[in-house]
């Protein structure tokens, strides 16, 4: 079953993390964003949830600013090239849809399938900032907290400096 905001505050609760929530009118983009990230310390983030050809499924949580230059990240992280998952599978194993892609769905993906990549640049920030599950909020946790929730629901913490791929 996929997890709601409620759910989510109520593992944080349970895990013992400390979070403050911002609702607000949906955004779909870095760029909506804008005037929220001014109002809210700390680093915005941008989260893709991609695949690769032997149905890798690789979730990163980006510094909302950083280049990523897709066509070349599947080196620096020994997978095939990389795509967009679709829509139907972010749903099937995240539990979000489109816009509201957040490393906060890790917890909707019991089963381990996912590969989590944390952008370096994005790790330099206190706090950091992500969708709680729907893009109508932005929910502010500390940055060991933050790989605290991670670790909690079982997935590996990868901290990958994406600035190795504006070189290439």
């Amino acid at each position: 079953m996929t997890a709601t905001p409620d759910d989510l505050f109520a593992y944080l609760d349970a895990l013992g993390i400390a979070y403050q929530t911002r609702w607000h009118e949906a955004v779909f983009t870095v760029d909506q964003g804008t005037e929220l990230k001014a109002a809210m310390p700390g680093g915005h983030t941008k989260n893709l949830f991609l695949r690769d050809k032997d149905d890798t499924i690789i979730l990163i949580a980006a510094e909302a600013h950083s280049r990523l230059r897709l066509n070349h990240l599947h080196r620096l992280i020994d997978t095939k090239r990389l795509s967009f998952g679709s829509p139907d599978l972010m749903e099937e194993i995240l539990g979000v849809t489109p816009g509201s892609v957040t490393a906060f769905a890790l917890m909707n993906d019991t089963q381990g399938r996912v590969r989590f990549l944390v952008d370096a640049a994005l790790m330099e920030h206190n706090p950091v900032n992500f969708h709680p599950l729907t893009n109508t909020g932005t929910t502010a946790i500390s940055r060991a907290d933050f790989e605290a929730f991670v670790r909690a629901t079982g997935h590996g913490f990868e901290v990958i400096d994406f600035t190795q791929l504006l070189t290439e």
